[in-house]
């Protein structure tokens, strides 16, 4: 007589009596449950806070309504990406202020990155003088607290620039003071869409072609140099309408020595720039230790591979190094980004006007901290 397989499923019958197992002992029925019961318990408990809130709110004479939103600020702040006055309402002062983190933070996270790949590269160096240098960088920046960063930075550096009359000039009409950083500020002229259109089709025929390229590598094919293509694409067919549209697709407006300040031009405040400096700097510290060990990570038979078969240094980093070391490198790096995002409150320290430091400054004004703060 055959046996009874015994790798039959759980909750078949067992000893041919057709019973299956009771819902109550079925571990996936369980597990639901218990996920549901869990879920229960948070949201009662989050139900319970909320009352509290309330509760203490109204016997304190606190309003937790968002009436005030829409009530006129009376103050501005310090610099605003959008117009601003004291006669616009809270709900615009809050979203100057996120704004100007949103700034702080894009700008940041991009210093970093580059800063950050440079020294962990920097850090592998069989450059003794490189090697070390790169490494007393890290260690100093990743064992100071970025408070204390953030206002050398302000206090020691930017506060200390030249008057404005005697401001540092710079190449391509660009001044440094102690009032900031002024450059020439871009606009569009008439014909400047048509340019911006031409950088949107090289991009897509770079793309395109960098992808075909990948594709007839991968199936053993000759790229026929689409790449140098898609470079030469990207890089010349801007280039080309640039000079094909009469005065150019730009215009820029130059800032100018006035009696006590500059004219005109794109201005970066010494609060922006000290903040932003200061934990690019204080992140790619950080950052550069995550590459240099997600590079070490790499088996060192993926190193000497690519050297048998006579790749250059940069080749053997760019096409077999860096791409494995991505895997391992993105997790922790995108840490690193909202850290950076994080430590941008510190901009309370130097009176830049980020969210929390306009948040701060309407919850002073409308007596609803607690609003305020949701």
């Amino acid at each position: 007589m055959a046996s009874e397989p015994s790798g039959a499923p759980e909750g078949a019958s067992g000893g041919g009596t057709g019973t299956s197992i009771p819902f109550y002992r079925d571990v996936r029925v369980l597990a639901v449950i218990t996920q549901f019961v869990f879920l229960a318990i948070v949201l009662l408990f989050l139900g319970w806070l909320l009352n509290n809130l309330i509760v203490n709110s109204e016997t304190r004479g606190i309003s937790t309504s968002l009436g005030w939103l829409d009530l006129r600020a009376g103050f501005t702040p310090s610099e605003s990406l959008i117009p601003f006055t004291a006669d616009d309402t809270h709900a615009r002062a809050l979203m100057v202020g996120l704004l100007n983190t949103i700034m702080v933070s894009v700008v940041g996270i991009f210093l970093a990155t580059i800063i950050g790949l440079v020294v962990g590269i920097a850090r592998l160096s069989s450059n003794w003088l490189v090697s070390k240098v790169s490494l007393a960088y890290v260690e100093v920046f990743r064992n100071t607290p970025v408070l204390v960063q953030l206002l050398v930075i302000y206090f020691v550096v930017f506060l200390q620039a030249p008057r404005v009359r005697d401001s540092i000039v710079l190449p391509l009409d660009m001044f440094l003071s102690q009032r900031g950083f002024y450059m020439p500020r871009p606009e569009l002229a008439p014909d400047g869409p048509v340019w911006l259109v031409s950088i949107l089709i090289a991009l897509a025929v770079f793309f395109a072609l960098w992808l075909l390229a990948g594709r007839r590598e991968a199936a053993g094919r000759p790229t026929m140099g689409l790449r140098w293509i898609a470079v030469a694409v990207l890089l010349g067919l801007p280039l080309l309408v640039w000079f094909l549209i009469p005065g150019g697709p730009l215009m820029f407006e130059n800032p100018e020595l006035g009696a006590f300040n500059m004219k005109g031009g794109l201005r970066f405040s010494p609060e922006f720039l000290a903040l932003t400096v200061g934990l690019a700097l204080f992140t790619a510290a950080f950052i550069a230790e995550i590459i240099r060990g997600g590079i070490q990570a790499v088996s060192k038979g993926q190193l000497e591979a690519a050297r048998t078969i006579g790749l250059r240094e940069g080749e053997v980093l760019r096409l077999v190094i860096l791409p494995q070391a991505l895997r391992i490198i993105i997790p922790p790096l995108t840490s690193q980004y909202l850290n950076l995002i994080k430590n941008s409150s510190l901009a309370l320290a130097i009176g830049y006007a980020d969210v929390f430091n306009v948040s701060r400054t309407v919850s002073e004004l409308t007596g609803q901290p607690v609003s305020v703060l949701i």
